[in-house]
């Protein structure tokens, strides 16, 4: 159940009281000028009526999925999520690319460059490397941080990246305008919690094998703790399949509209692990109603310190770039222009 209030302050504590005497667990998440009641318990619904005919209440909705704020029937109309100027969910479709990691100043200068130049308008790039292998580069850390942030103002351009550790959400949040929990970490709820009292904008990665509903149960742990800023991406999941790094499940960004409120964006790059498929499957993205791409791009793949393989040569990706918006136009949509 969730109920919405119309004051933050004055009936807050009357309420939470009742329905803790009800035996039913609630969660309290401001809203702006409204205060949202996340409730959650045993035949909740018998006590729908008593509690809409309680002192500031405007709504009493029952919600029969196991997330509630990230559902189509808590908010029927669509997200738009602000970055600045950039908006995800709009009829415009936003691409993200830049290299998998910060190697350095002069690297990622000119990695930013290309991006923008072929259309990009937001800057992508890891500081903080979660690596498979304790052995494999992890990440300039801060110094790439501030590499990101000094080379995205002189671009213009906002910038996302990976925070891996609560204990270093605050200093990643003070260099970057969106945080990114990634796959190996969709599942960590002490980061999305801490992560959401950022209250920076969230772009919230897909599990390595995570179910849609487990996805967004992640993403409701985000929304509970009363940021609402969040980006859903998918990036592939883990099958059986050996010949591709992941499979990119391209029926998740249909079923998400149908479940969720919230855009959800496509990371081709990662869901394929190849950078010969990574056109088709941005490609096919866009055609499937994606609301934005992140697509890895490096000015030498051949040298790149972090998945070269999966990333396009500048060549490639301005070329992809043109074939989007032909895509994007015969679904009445529009790439998003960083003119």
């Amino acid at each position: 159940m969730i109920i919405v209030m119309e004051d933050v302050s004055q009936h807050k504590d009357y309420m939470l009281d009742k329905l803790h005497q009800y035996g039913l667990e609630a969660h309290a998440v401001p809203d702006h000028e409204k205060l949202v009641i996340s409730v959650c318990g045993e035949h909740v619904d018998r006590y729908a009526n008593s509690i809409s005919r309680m002192p500031g209440v405007l709504n009493v909705l029952l919600i029969s999925t196991p997330y509630k704020l990230v559902s189509k029937q808590y908010k029927p109309d669509y997200s738009r999520i602000h970055i600045n100027d950039l908006v995800f969910g709009d009829t415009a479709i936003p691409v993200v690319a830049g290299p998998c990691a910060v190697e350095g100043y002069t690297e990622f200068s000119e990695a930013a460059k290309i991006v923008k130049q072929s259309g990009a308008v937001m800057l992508r790039g890891g500081a903080f490397k979660p690596r498979t292998s304790p052995y494999s580069f992890q990440g300039l850390e801060i110094e790439g941080l501030k590499i990101m942030r000094k080379i995205a103002d002189k671009l213009k351009m906002p910038i996302v990246t990976e925070i891996t550790d609560q204990r270093k959400v605050e200093i990643v949040a003070e260099y970057a305008d969106m945080l990114q929990i990634g796959a190996r970490n969709m599942h960590n709820y002490v980061l999305l919690k801490e992560a959401a009292q950022s209250k920076k904008p969230i772009l919230l990665k897909r599990g390595l094998a995570a179910t849609i509903e487990e996805w967004l149960m992640a993403a409701e742990y985000i929304m509970l703790a009363g940021n609402d800023h969040l980006v859903l991406c998918e990036r592939g999941i883990r099958t059986f399949e050996t010949y591709t790094r992941n499979t990119l499940d391209l029926n998740a960004i249909p079923l998400i509209k149908q479940l969720s409120h919230l855009p959800v964006i496509v990371d081709p790059s990662h869901g394929t692990g190849d950078w010969r498929l990574v056109g088709a499957m941005a490609a096919a993205s866009i055609a499937a109603g994606a609301d934005g791409l992140m697509i890895e791009v490096h000015p030498a793949p051949e040298e790149a310190m972090s998945d070269g393989k999966q990333s396009l040569t500048p060549k490639s990706f301005y070329e992809l770039m043109d074939k989007l918006k032909h895509i994007a136009f015969a679904i009445g949509r529009r790439i998003y222009s960083n003119g």
